[in-house]
C-alpha cells in the first residue's frame, strides 16, 4: 500500500461530488493507495505478440493481456533482479513500459476505418513516446506521422524511444499544439490530442501528484486544453478522426473541454460512442458516448477518452502561416542514392524505404509523405538519420540498425549472452564459432539488433553510441 499517497479532502470532497453513484469512494480511496501493476506493450515493428509471448515464457514472465489493447500485457516475473529496462528485449525495442490505461486512446483513434494507416497522422502531445510508437506500430512505419512536443527537455526522451523501437515515419516538432490549428489546416487524416492536464489519475505512481491540487489550476489548465482541442480539429480534415484525452478525472477538464467544442462548432463533427471499444468498455462509459476511467473500475489509472469526426469544415479564424527558415536538406540525387541504396542491399539484404535527403556529411531517410508538410512546418527532426558521409564513402547509424537490423539476411554477427553484455557496456567483442567478416556488421542477440560495429580482423569493433552504454546488471 502507498500509505503515504497525499490525497487532500478538498480533492476527495471534489471527487464525491462527481463520481458516478454506482461507484464507491471507498474503493476509490483505497485504489489510489494500491500500487499500479506493471505493464508493458509489444512493440510489433520488431515482434509479433505470439513470438514475444513464447520468448518470455521461459523466463518467467507471467503477462495477462490488456483487454483494450491486443498488445498490451499486465506484467509479472519470477526473477526481478534485472532492472525491466536493462532486459536485452527493452533494449533492443521489442517491448515499451506503458500504464495500460495510456494504451487506451491509441485503441479508440484505430478502432474506426478512417484512421489510414499511410495517411498523415498527427500526434500533438508526444513526449515521452508511448503512445507515438504506439501509433507508428499500428501505421506499420508506412504514411507520416507528426510527432509533436511542447517541452524541450523532453524531445531527447521522445527521440530516443523513437529510435529503440525502429520507427522511420516520424516527424518531430517542438511547439505549444495551437499552431496546427493556424499552420496546417485540415491537413490531418487522425489526430490524437493527449492533452496536458492536472495528472489526477496518476496519483498510483506519483503520491505526490495531488500536492499542489486547486479547482483554480484546473479550471486554468482547462481554458489551455479548449484552445488545443479546437486547434486540432482545424487541422483535422473533413471526414477524419480526432481523439481526446488525459489522465484526469474533473469534469472541467474532460467532458466539458468536449462541450465547449460542440458549443462552439455544432453539427461540424460528432462524437462515437465507444462502449463497444472492449469488453466492458461499458462500465467506464459516460451518457454521452467518453469513456471515463475510474481507477477503480478495471485496477489502473484513471483516464477519460473521447472521438469525435469532422463532419464538415469550418470558418477557421485561426489561420496564420508560421514563419520558415531555410530548409537545410537537399533530395539526394539518384546518381548518388541509388548506389548507396544497392550497396546497402548487397550488404546486409535489406531496402531502406523512404526518401534520400542530404545535409552536411549527413544522409537522412524521410518518410513518404514528407512532401505533404514540406515547406510549411519547421521540424527538429525528420525521419531517421541513415548514414554520415566521409571522403571515402559512408558510415551507417545506429539508429539505422536498430530500425533494419532485424530483417537483415547477412551482413549480421549473433552474439552469445555474455559477448551481448559486453557490447551494451561498450565493449568490443570477439565472436565465437563465427568467421571474421569485413567492414561494418550489425550486432544481434538471439536475432534482434543491438547495434552495430565493425570487424576488425576476428573482434568486431563497437560503435554504440556513448550516452546507451550501460555499466552492469544486464539481460537476465
Amino acid at each position: 500500500m502507498h500509505d503515504n499517497t497525499y490525497l487532500p479532502d478538498h480533492f476527495l470532497r471534489h471527487i464525491a461530488a462527481i463520481m458516478p453513484a454506482h461507484l464507491s469512494m471507498d474503493e476509490f480511496v483505497a485504489s489510489c493507495r494500491r500500487p499500479l501493476r506493471r505493464s508493458i506493450r509489444v512493440n510489433t515493428l520488431k515482434i509479433s505478440v505470439a513470438a514475444f509471448v513464447a520468448r518470455m515464457q521461459p523466463l518467467g514472465w507471467q503477462l495477462d493481456p490488456v483487454p483494450w489493447c491486443d498488445t498490451g500485457f499486465w506484467l509479472s516475473r519470477e526473477d526481478e533482479s534485472v532492472p525491466l529496462g536493462n532486459t536485452a528485449e527493452h533494449l533492443s525495442g521489442l517491448f515499451y513500459i506503458q500504464e495500460a490505461s495510456s494504451m487506451l486512446p491509441v485503441t479508440a483513434l484505430f478502432a474506426c476505418e478512417q484512421t489510414r494507416r499511410d495517411g498523415m497522422l498527427l500526434d500533438a502531445a508526444a513526449a515521452p513516446g508511448s503512445k507515438t510508437t504506439q501509433i507508428a506500430a499500428l501505421m506499420e512505419n508506412q504514411g507520416m506521422l507528426v510527432a509533436n512536443e511542447y517541452s524541450s527537455s523532453r524531445l531527447k526522451v521522445l527521440s530516443a524511444n523513437l529510435q529503440r523501437c525502429g520507427v522511420t515515419n516520424v516527424g518531430m516538432t517542438h511547439f505549444d499544439a495551437k499552431v496546427f490549428g493556424q499552420w496546417l489546416p485540415e491537413t490531418f487524416d487522425a489526430i490524437l490530442l493527449d492533452a496536458p492536464c492536472s495528472g489526477e489519475g496518476t496519483v498510483r505512481k506519483d503520491e505526490d501528484a495531488l500536492r499542489n491540487w486547486s479547482i483554480e489550476s484546473i479550471d486554468e489548465i482547462a481554458a489551455v486544453q479548449q484552445g488545443l482541442l479546437e486547434s486540432a480539429f482545424h487541422a483535422l480534415k473533413p471526414g477524419g478522426v480526432l481523439v481526446y484525452s488525459t489522465c484526469t478525472l474533473s469534469l472541467q477538464e474532460n467532458q466539458a473541454v468536449c462541450q465547449s467544442l460542440q458549443d462552439k462548432f455544432g453539427d461540424a463533427f460528432s462524437f462515437d460512442s465507444l462502449a463497444d471499444l472492449f469488453p466492458a468498455a461499458e462500465k467506464a462509459c459516460t451518457p454521452e458516448g467518453y469513456l471515463h476511467v475510474w481507477p477503480q473500475i478495471f485496477d489502473s489509472e484513471g483516464f477519460f477518452v473521447a472521438r469525435l469526426r469532422k463532419q464538415h469544415s469550418v470558418p477557421n479564424t485561426m489561420f496564420k502561416p508560421g514563419k520558415l527558415g531555410k530548409f537545410p536538406f537537399l533530395p539526394l540525387p539518384a546518381k548518388e542514392s541509388a548506389p548507396m541504396l544497392r550497396e546497402i542491399e548487397a550488404a546486409f539484404g535489406v531496402v531502406p524505404q523512404g526518401n534520400l535527403f542530404g545535409r552536411s556529411e549527413e544522409i537522412w531517410l524521410f518518410p513518404q509523405l514528407f512532401e505533404q508538410v514540406q515547406g510549411k512546418l519547421r521540424f527538429d527532426r525528420i525521419g531517421l538519420k541513415l548514414a554520415e558521409t566521409f571522403k571515402k564513402g559512408y558510415r551507417l547509424t545506429h539508429e539505422w540498425a536498430l530500425a533494419y537490423g532485424d530483417g537483415a539476411s547477412k551482413g549480421f554477427v549473433e552474439l552469445d549472452i555474455a559477448d551481448a553484455r559486453e557490447f551494451m557496456m561498450g565493449r568490443d567483442v570477439w565472436p565465437e564459432q563465427e568467421a571474421a567478416g569485413t567492414g561494418e556488421v550489425i550486432v544481434r542477440y538471439q536475432g534482434h539488433t543491438l547495434g552495430m560495429g565493425k570487424w576488425v580482423g576476428s573482434r568486431v569493433k563497437n560503435a554504440l553510441p556513448r550516452e546507451l552504454v550501460r555499466d552492469n546488471n544486464l539481460f537476465v
